[in-house]
């Protein structure tokens, strides 16, 4: 991967004193000569994170057990007030039942320059507000006072969390520049966590060291005037620290699934208590995982039961078929088709996990419903599993652990005479074993006996498109021009033009290609093929017309608005890989007889460019004979996904692209 860039700040000569490791500022203390950042790279920034630095150890606490600290400093410069955001501050809390994490110490400060005099401005306490997101996500939030263009913020809070699997994750990189982002963990030979880490870039310091720690640890006696315990536990720590300077901001570029899998950043996994605590395994693996959801009242305890509540239902709806697939076809199409899905991210059933509600009601999660299908297939001696995943917006999964937290999405598989077929109802245009786009994220994980891990990789998707056009001479009207437009589309593409027809009509369809022409054309006789056929393509079709100007020279351009205007791939570096969310494969085709009175004076040259020793190319043939101009255009990538040290061919390709379909035929009028 690519590494480090051109250091896009430089400070006053105190940022690179020797002792480069420690923060570059004094946390609590702000000087005149602070506010002055010498912005020489990204310049654009509408603020700068200075110093981001985090901490985080144990302690030994009065519950009989350990307490999690992580301490949080932060000061940020706002360039301008494009970086007012900053100023909005949210600090996630975790709680279970009762208990919460408790936010201690908070302070958020405004510092100011007023006639060379810093002016600093506190926050009330009284201004910070509390919300509860869900069953166990609680938020403290406020915003910075008498925030304006110049500012310097500064926070500092401390989180204290009996909750042991919660240690904070530390991201070194965000939507600003940050000079200095630093994470440090103390962490004790007794407890054992899984690190995880991810990003591009390298780090300037990157270290462990051996340290020492005494905890207390005191019990209560339980009752009224009853007695403590105390416990004395001497131990080895593993001391980490973690450092990048001159990060860039984290921009989102085109053709990526999610920031989230690109971001520099360290997280924990809580794997195992050690002695001279009781030993145990605390993370489980697959089978563990999966056994348990399948016992799980709000998700596989519903496959098992028996379901008689169906019998009616499943013989109006199978009727007398006997044929397996058939019979799984029908049942998909009539979940499909019937129940609503209102929301596309959900692990579990909701309130009490009941599928007889879900079929009553018509609509459910994703989950709920794609669960409804699965118990629908057992009930007709189908085979039928659930697969967890994680769509593409919601990040990559881990196969090695089984982080549950990673996966939001439930879809089936069923395995019928030896064959695998893939289902997800929650989808009204989606063909039986077939999947959205999103869902082709990497590793997911088959919850049955046999935990399988299943891979939907987004190179396996090859998207063929072919488009044909031919355009003539009226003969009552030779100025005139009538065309013939077909399009044969890839499986994907469909999937948005059915959602669209389904959404807005045809009518609308046909306006909104009709206003993407450059010419003032009319469209007759639209035609959308296998509109109901879910599991095929659409075909589209039209005829068109427009006059010709009465000037000496035209000018057309033969790609007639399906040609590709400007070039994906617009940022000068990019550090993370290109995720398309399919291969490509598109031709397109066109016939041109140039009517009366008009000579083909110049048509585009032909081209054929080679992507990558043979993963893909560039096809661009054109000719002319007798009064025709004739024109086949392809575009073929094998596979979706290109690294970060890819991304300058793979810009430099779509860059002619651009440039080739932008070129002109030029007809001129005999004299």
């Amino acid at each position: 991967m690519k590494t480090c860039i051109t250091a896009m700040c430089s400070l006053l000569l105190y940022f690179f004193a020797p002792a480069q490791d420690k923060a570059p500022v004094k946390f609590g203390k702000v000087e005149p000569a602070d506010f002055e950042i010498k912005q020489v790279y990204d310049t654009g920034a509408a603020a700068v994170v200075i110093a981001d630095v985090g901490e985080s150890y144990f302690e030994g606490n009065s519950k009989g057990w350990f307490t999690l600290i992580f301490k949080h400093k932060k000061r940020v410069k706002i360039i301008n007030r494009n970086g007012f955001d900053v100023g909005d501050v949210q600090v996630s809390l975790y709680s279970q039942g009762t208990d919460e994490e408790r936010l201690q110490d908070l302070k958020a400060i405004t510092y100011n320059l007023e006639n060379g005099k810093v002016v600093e401005t506190k926050l009330d306490n009284s201004a910070v507000f509390k919300e509860k997101i869900n069953k166990n996500v609680i938020i403290k939030k406020f915003t910075f006072p008498a925030i304006k263009e110049g500012s310097i913020v500064e926070l500092s809070y401390t989180i204290a969390s009996d909750f042991l699997f919660n240690l904070q994750p530390w991201e070194f990189q965000g939507t600003y520049p940050r000079l200095w982002s630093e994470y440090n963990v103390k962490m004790p030979e007794f407890f054992n966590y899984v690190f995880l880490s991810q990003g591009y870039r390298p780090f300037h310091i990157k270290k462990q060291e051996s340290g020492f720690q005494s905890f207390t640890i005191i019990e209560s006696g339980g009752t009224a005037g009853g007695s403590s315990d105390r416990y004395d536990i001497r131990a080895n720590t593993s001391d980490f620290k973690w450092v990048i300077k001159d990060v860039p901001a984290l921009k989102e570029e085109s053709f990526t699934s999610t920031l989230r899998n690109h971001i520099q950043r360290i997280s924990f996994q809580l794997s195992e208590y050690r002695k001279p605590l009781v030993e145990r395994q605390v993370m489980g693996n697959w089978f563990t995982v999966s056994e348990n959801m399948l016992k799980r009242q709000d998700f596989g305890a519903l496959l098992d039961k028996n379901n008689n509540w169906l019998d009616d239902e499943l013989k109006r709806i199978c009727g007398s078929e006997t044929n397996l697939v058939e019979k799984a076809k029908k049942i998909y199409a009539y979940v499909r088709d019937n129940f609503t899905c209102t929301d596309y991210s959900a692990l579990y059933m909701e309130g009490e996990g009941n599928l007889k509600q879900v079929f009553s009601k018509k609509n459910g999660n994703v989950a709920e419903i794609n669960l409804l299908l699965a118990a629908m297939l057992r009930h007709e001696n189908i085979n039928a599993d659930p697969i967890i995943l994680s769509t593409r917006e919601h990040g990559i999964t881990n196969e090695l652990y089984p982080l549950m937290e990673k996966f939001n999405y439930v879809v089936i598989i069923s395995t019928i005479n030896n064959s695998d077929y893939v289902m997800d109802a929650s989808r009204p245009e989606l063909g039986f074993n077939k999947l959205a786009a999103n869902c082709y994220n990497g590793h997911g994980r088959i919850i049955a006996k046999d935990p399988t891990p299943v891979y939907f990789i987004a190179d396996s998707l090859k998207e063929k498109k072919v488009t044909s056009v031919i355009m003539l001479p009226d003969e009552k009207s030779p100025s005139k021009i009538l065309g013939g437009f077909t399009s044969s589309l890839g499986y994907y593409e469909s999937l948005s033009v059915r959602s669209q027809l389904r959404e807005n009509g045809q009518e609308a369809f046909f306006k909104k290609i009709k206003e993407a022409y450059t010419l003032d054309v009319t469209l007759d006789k639209p035609v959308v093929d296998s509109m109901t056929k879910k599991e095929d393509p659409i075909q589209l079709a039209y005829d068109f017309s427009f006059e010709m100007p009465d000037e000496d020279i035209i000018y057309i351009n033969p790609m007639m608005g399906e040609g590709i205007k400007e070039n994906y791939f617009k940022a000068a570096e990019r550090f993370y890989p290109v995720e398309m969310p399919f291969a490509m494969d598109e031709t397109y085709i066109l016939d041109f007889e140039v009517p009366k009175g008009y000579s083909i004076d110049e048509i585009p040259k032909s081209a054929k460019v080679a992507y990558n020793d043979g993963e893909g190319f560039f096809e661009y043939m054109t000719s002319k004979d007798e009064g025709h101009v004739r024109l086949r255009m392809r575009i073929k990538l094998n596979k979706a996904t290109f690294e970060a040290e890819e991304y300058d061919s793979l810009r430099e390709f779509f860059g002619y692209i651009v440039k080739k379909h932008a070129e002109l035929i030029v007809l001129k009028k005999a004299k």
